[in-house]
């Protein structure tokens, strides 16, 4: 039995730790000594350690971290956090607001809310019954990745919210950020540890968040400020002012200055004014965010594919500075691409010191004239990604010399291939070393040959310590070669043997998928497992052959043939085989196919069948499963949460099956029935 007096203890504790975070972290209002502060946590951690009944989730102490994850779980947005469209300047602005008019059938002006745009890491955080139960991050905008343990080290993200106040069900949606100053602690620490210096804000906090272990991330002094929720709870609010104001009170801390405008001049005017002060916020700003105030029209306006009708991006110019050109070096991207970029005398850019830009091709760089030893102007693009400009000719005193694309790769040394019509030439060896583990990383996929366990981390631990130098070093691992690597016990290292084991023998389709072939997405790669029904056939096929493939384009046919046609990649493939690694041909169906032709597209949840398995299904009947709505699409399957693919569907003019008639159609073509007549939406 915990004593009563050790159980009030802690909730007065617990009480005074939650308000005290909210005043230093939401509020910037301290009224009590970090060491008094100090003081009461760890009483709090000792009435705790006595008695684990106490430590609640919502208990201050959560904040410090809990021990590592192996991977992110993925986490289904319940309606898609979308990205925003660019604009950089007033008359683009203007543009958007006609836009607003016309869909909406107004004329005169709309009331908008102006926020500074922070750069950093947009998440989603749930609350169920007024608890913190899981932050998220944006992903792909429909499924992100469950970042709970790390969020919750986050102390100006509420744990608990006034029962009384919030929603039953709450999605509160937010930028986690780094101020300058924690940023320019940060890296100090880095340097006197000898460690690599973070590149700028975003990263930093950015890299935080997605740490497995949210011990880490507990260090890093981060915040989370609010800028809107999922879906608005009836009756809660009735304008985007108003949400704010009601995550405010809730505990939240939202975007500083913020401001209702009335009509596209005075949302103009107030970037302008938030450009001009920029540097005075405590947090790196890359812009403002211009959305339609009240949430009705919001409702009106709805979203495109990616991004809604009803908001912005004002982006701000970006900053620019001048410094020398040292040198110009060729790199290569983990996709093979080979990409110049200038190795530059150190200058700080927009509170950032920049050493490297991107120049991004060769032709970028006889485009801008650029030479080995000019003074150049820089820019962080978007204020993150640092490129060079132009050259200050004037500055040129004839000792500058001209860039020369290597014609071997700086990597491997193997030949560079210059697609046709591509501006970015490209290395295409198999075992690259700069390419290896996007490779490994890529082969290990669900959907390639689905290896459990073999995540980025050991990828990066494999390769790095000497472990896999190819793909082939793969099945040549042992248990007793895994179990010295970080974070592998015994277990881990049987289990993820045991893993590559089972992987050893595997489809052709996931096999061509896995290799990596550029342009050969999952669908091209089954397709062409069907086709041609062994690796064999396939490596001796021409151009002329693949494109007889359905989806297999130019692009396809060329990427294939060189890569097949590549002595590395064949010798690669030989040492693949000789660890007894094996590819199943593709099992050709027997049975009727009066799906052919068709092209099947599924968007939402199916409760009945996984995706993968409807996927297969009609793949065997003859018919395509594509990712992406065309005009050639025969059919898009409507499943719970559908989202922007059945919008476009019904644009187009397609037809739409909703579960059950997709169950009824299968199921009669599977019987060799004929398929049920649907009705065109």
């Amino acid at each position: 039995m915990i004593p009563d007096s050790a159980r009030q203890r802690a909730a007065e504790l617990s009480r005074e730790l939650h308000r005290h975070n909210h005043l230093y972290h939401v509020l910037d209002a301290p009224e009590v000594s970090d060491a008094a502060y100090d003081a009461w946590f760890r009483e709090l951690l000792a009435l705790e350690a006595a008695h684990p009944e106490l430590a609640g989730p919502d208990s201050p102490t959560q904040r410090v971290g809990a021990p590592p994850l192996e991977a992110f779980a993925p986490a289904e947005h319940g309606q898609p956090l979308l990205s925003l469209e660019n604009v950089t300047d007033g008359a683009e602005l203007r543009e958007f607001d006609a836009r607003v008019q016309k869909f909406l059938g107004l004329e005169g002006r709309v009331a908008y809310v102006g926020e500074p745009k922070l750069d950093g890491l947009a998440v989603a955080l749930t609350y169920g019954g007024g608890r913190f139960v899981r932050g998220a991050t944006r992903g792909d905008g429909r499924v992100g990745e469950d970042v709970t343990a790390n969020l919750r080290t986050v102390r100006s993200i509420p744990l608990a919210l006034d029962p009384a106040a919030a929603p039953a069900a709450l999605e509160v949606r937010g930028e986690v950020v780094m101020t300058r100053a924690d940023f320019a602690r940060l890296n100090k620490d880095q340097e006197e540890r000898g460690e690599a210096l973070f590149a700028n804000p975003r990263n930093a906090a950015a890299g935080a968040v997605r740490q497995l272990d949210s011990r880490v991330t507990a260090r890093r002094r981060l915040t989370f400020l609010a800028y809107g929720v999922g879906r608005v709870p009836p009756g809660w609010a009735a304008t985007q002012s108003e949400v704010l104001d009601r995550l405010e009170a809730l505990g939240f801390r939202t975007s500083p200055e913020r401001r209702q405008v009335a009509g596209i001049e005075a949302a103009e005017a107030y970037c302008q004014e938030v450009e001009e002060r920029r540097d005075r916020y405590p947090f790196e700003l890359d812009g403002c965010v211009v959305k339609v105030d009240s949430l009705a029209l919001q409702d009106q306006l709805g979203a495109k594919a990616r991004a809604p009708r009803w908001a912005v991006a004002y982006k701000f110019a970006p900053r620019q500075a001048t410094t020398r050109l040292l040198d110009i070096v060729a790199s290569v991207g983990r996709t093979g691409a080979i990409t110049p970029v200038a190795v530059l005398a150190p200058v700080e850019v927009g509170g950032v010191t920049v050493a490297r830009a991107t120049l991004h091709n060769p032709g970028e760089v006889a485009r801008k004239g650029v030479l080995i030893g000019d003074r150049v102007v820089i820019q962080r693009a978007g204020d993150v990604i640092p490129e060079v400009v132009e050259p200050v000719v004037a500055a040129r005193d004839g000792t500058e010399r001209p860039f020369v694309m290597p014609d071997r790769c700086p990597a491997c040394g193997g030949p560079v291939e210059q697609p046709e019509g591509e501006a970015v030439p490209r290395c295409a060896g198999l075992d690259c070393p700069a390419q290896l583990k996007g490779r490994l990383r890529h082969f290990a996929t669900r959907r390639a040959l689905d290896i459990e366990g073999l995540g980025a981390k050991l990828v990066d631990q494999l390769v790095d310590q000497g472990l896999v130098r190819e793909v082939a070093d793969l099945f040549r691992l042992t248990e007793a070669d895994l179990v010295p690597l970080e974070r592998m016990a015994e277990k881990s290292a049987g289990n993820l043997a045991r893993a590559l084991a089972a992987a050893r023998t595997v489809d052709l389709g996931r096999f061509l998928y896995g290799l990596g072939v550029r342009h050969v997405g999952e669908a091209t790669a089954q397709a062409l497992a069907r086709h041609f029904g062994t690796l064999a056939a396939l490596q001796e096929a021409g151009e002329g052959a693949l494109l007889a493939v359905p989806d297999v384009g130019p692009e396809v046919a060329r990427s294939l043939v060189s890569f097949f046609a590549d002595e590395r990649n064949r010798a690669g493939l030989a040492r693949l085989w000789a660890t007894g690694f094996a590819v199943r041909g593709a099992e050709r169906p027997a049975g009727p196919r009066p799906w052919e032709g068709m092209t099947f597209v599924f968007t939402g949840g199916l409760s009945t069948l996984g995706r993968d398995d409807a996927k297969a299904r009609v793949e065997a009947l003859g018919a395509r499963a594509s990712g992406s709505v065309s005009k050639k699409t025969t059919y898009v399957v409507v499943g719970a949460e559908a989202g922007s693919k059945a919008d476009k569907a019904r644009e187009l003019g397609l037809a739409l099956l909703t579960e059950e008639e997709f169950l009824t159609m299968l199921a009669g073509a599977e019987g060799a029935s004929p398929p049920i007549a649907v009705e065109e939406p």
